[in-house]
Formats: C-alpha cells, structure tokens, sequence
C-alpha cells in the first residue's frame, strides 16, 4: 500500500474536496482525482463519493480512515526514531476529555496550539462519560481516574485536588461548620454520584461521611455555579473552583480538613499504538500549558492557611 495514495485519501478526507487537497499536496486536480480511482481500484472499495464541489467518505471510507491514520501514524514514528527526520504531527488528533474540564482549561489554549501545529486536524468528543478509546478510535483520552489498567500507557498531568465550597452569603445564613459530622445540618451539592466526602483529621486519619444531596448533577461547573449562588457547600476540583475562591465568590469550608483523592490527571493512549507525532505534541503540550505545579493551584495554599483561621474563629463565634 502506498503511503502517498493514503496522504491523498486522508486529506481529500480532511478537506472534502479532491481540488483543495491536489493543491495541497502539489498534485493537479485531474492528477490527484485519476491516483485516487487507482487505489480504490486496487482496494476493491469506493472510498469517497465525489461531486463537482465536494468529496465525501463512503460507508467503506469511514471504516477505512482510522486504519489509514494508524498506517500514517506508524510511518511517522518509524522515521522519527531512526532520527532521521523529525516528523511534524498532522493529521486528525482525536481526543475525549471531561466536559468541564475541557472547556476550562483545553479550549482556551486551543489557538496556541494549531498555531504550533497547524497540519493538526482536531477531532474532540468532551463528555463526562467514560469512552471505550480502542472502539471510539481515539487517539489520546484526558482523564481523572484511578490508574488500574494496564492496556493503557499514561502520562501524569497533574493531580485531583479537592476543596469543599460554599458563598460568603450561604455561611453567614447558615453558619460555619466545624467538622465533617457537621455537615449533617447543611445544605449538600454533589457532582455525580460523589456523594462519599473522605477528610483527614488532625491526626491524618481518613473519615469518610455520605452526604444526602440537596442537588446533585453531572456537571461540575454547574454544581460551582450553584454553589456561587448560596444553595449550599459543594465538593469541588480545584481546577473547577479556583478562579471564584480567588475572587471570594467561594470560601473554602473546614479546611483543616483537607479531602481524600486517589485520582490523578492522566493522559491516556492505547498500548496496542505507537505513540504518533500528533501524540506526543497534544501530551507535551498539556504537561507544558498545566505546568508542574498546575496553574489553577498556584497560591491556593496560601488562601486556604487564611481560610483554616477564619473558620476557626467563625464555627466559635
């Protein structure tokens, strides 16, 4: 099978058009229209349907495509490792990345990075729901998970901090609560189904308390948003939370309490797959853009230590 006739088909693919994708590859038109009939001819299958102004994948080339990615993928990081050539990802990178997440924290660095790559095509299924990424045909998935299976290769992006919130406006109706057994009395907001809240004590023992949620949904920007809007304490990542316990529209609840996670931030991609340019540039890219200390953390400690005194001298007032 020959590599160019697949570059071809992927970027008529790409641009749904055999005019836009000759010019691409500095083919004439007539040139890249008669070497795409020769491979389907020697495939046996009609790839794309053609029209005067458009191409578009047949039944047969949807099915096709991603084992065309896999090939170009695997071609590119063949030449890489020889060292011979320092392949420029390109290509349709697929990704699945939680829903809120990825608007928060992907989607506004999107421009930074196709101008780095402009020959990257991005393909993004965001979704709080768990994808099956072999079946899904996705290239790389960003998750928070606990990292227990080994047909994945993982890359650590940063970790899942938690903080309990509430408005100013909530606690001062309500009042402070000084440990977690007093929760029982307030108004709970869960994300999903984490309705298990595990603490550290002072003695750094676990204790774990299963709220009754007042309001539960499967967003956590719009539990956050709940909570700005006084209907209760909400358990929140950091990375959903921080710019409004910057702002004071949040204030961290019992922070002598620090929450329990064993999830982290991963990036994942299938083991079964050579890690293709276009990869390894989307990984690189987000260990880059989140840091080593993740940005939205950086100089929460500090608010929160002012936290733990002021709600010492609340919950005793």
């Amino acid at each position: 099978m020959d590599i160019d006739d697949l570059k071809l088909f992927m970027r008529i693919a790409q641009l749904g058009s055999i005019s836009a994708a000759a010019r691409d590859l500095s083919l004439t038109p007539a040139g890249a229209s008669a070497r795409l009939a020769a491979f389907e001819k020697r495939l046996g299958a009609r790839l794309l349907h053609r029209t005067t102004r458009q191409a578009t994948l047949t039944v047969d080339g949807l099915a096709f495509l991603p084992h065309a990615e896999q090939v170009l993928d695997a071609a590119d990081a063949a030449r890489a490792a020889l060292g011979r050539e320092q392949a420029m990802p390109r290509g349709t990178l697929r990704v699945a990345a939680p829903a809120s997440f990825a608007r928060m924290h992907i989607v506004p660095g999107l421009p930074d990075l196709r101008a780095r790559y402009p020959g990257l095509v991005l393909d993004f299924r965001i979704s709080d729901s768990v994808v099956d990424l072999v079946e899904g045909a996705f290239d790389v998935a960003v998750r928070y998970a606990e990292l227990g299976d080994s047909s994945f290769v993982a890359r650590r992006l940063a970790p899942d901090r938690r903080v309990l919130v509430a408005s100013p406006e909530y606690l001062k109706q309500r009042g402070w609560p000084s440990t977690p057994d007093d929760l029982a009395d307030h108004t709970c907001l869960v994300v999903g189904t984490l309705d298990l809240w595990t603490f550290l004590d002072a003695d750094r023992k676990q204790v774990v308390r299963k709220v009754s949620p007042a309001l539960r949904i499967n967003d956590g920007g719009a539990v956050r948003d709940a909570a700005c809007a006084g209907l209760g304490i909400a358990l929140m990542a950091t990375w959903c939370a921080d710019d409004e316990l910057r702002s004071g529209a949040l204030v961290p609840v019992l922070p002598g309490f620090p929450l329990v996670s064993t999830q982290t931030l991963w990036a994942l991609y299938p083991s079964s797959r050579e890690l293709a340019p276009k990869v390894r540039a989307f990984i690189d890219w987000m260990v880059e853009r989140i840091g080593p200390e993740p940005y939205w953390d950086r100089g929460l400690e500090a608010l929160l230590g002012l936290a733990a005194g002021m709600s010492v001298n609340k919950a005793s007032d």
